[in-house]
C-alpha cells in the first residue's frame, strides 16, 4: 500500500509530505497505481523547481518520496508552491478515489481511507 502524509503548519499551509511503499496493485513495471502516485509527486516537485525556481528540500528512494518547503516570505512564490502542493493532493485524492484499497492519505489531523 502507498501511504501518503501531508504535514501542515497551524495555518493550514502544507510545509511537507512523504510517500511510503508501493501499492501492489499489480506487477513492478505493469502498476498503474504506483505510477500514477508517482508521476502525480515527482511532477510537482518538478512543476514547482519550473515554476517558481525554488527546489524543495527532499529526498527520492525506491519507495519513498519526501520533501519540505523552506520558510517562505508571504508573496507569489508561496502562493504558487501552495497552489501546486494542494493541486498535488486532489490529484492523490482522484486516485485514492479508485484505488483505495491501495493508496492511503494522512492529511494534517484527518486520515482517509478507502477499502474497495
Amino acid at each position: 500500500m502507498i501511504k501518503v502524509r501531508i504535514e501542515r503548519s497551524a495555518e493550514g499551509s502544507i510545509h511537507s509530505f512523504t510517500v511510503t511503499g508501493h501499492a501492489g496493485y499489480n506487477d513492478p513495471g505493469k502498476d498503474i497505481v504506483c505510477a500514477g502516485v508517482s508521476a502525480v509527486t515527482v511532477g510537482t516537485l518538478n512543476a514547482i523547481e519550473k515554476l517558481t525556481g525554488l527546489e524543495l528540500a527532499g529526498r527520492v528512494e525506491e519507495g519513498f518520496l519526501e520533501a519540505a518547503v523552506p520558510e517562505l516570505a508571504p508573496g507569489e512564490t508561496a502562493d504558487r508552491v501552495q497552489l501546486l502542493l494542494e493541486a498535488m493532493v486532489v490529484m492523490i485524492q482522484s486516485i485514492q478515489e479508485s484505488y483505495g484499497a491501495f493508496v492511503t492519505i494522512r492529511d494534517g489531523h484527518t486520515t482517509k481511507s478507502r477499502r474497495r
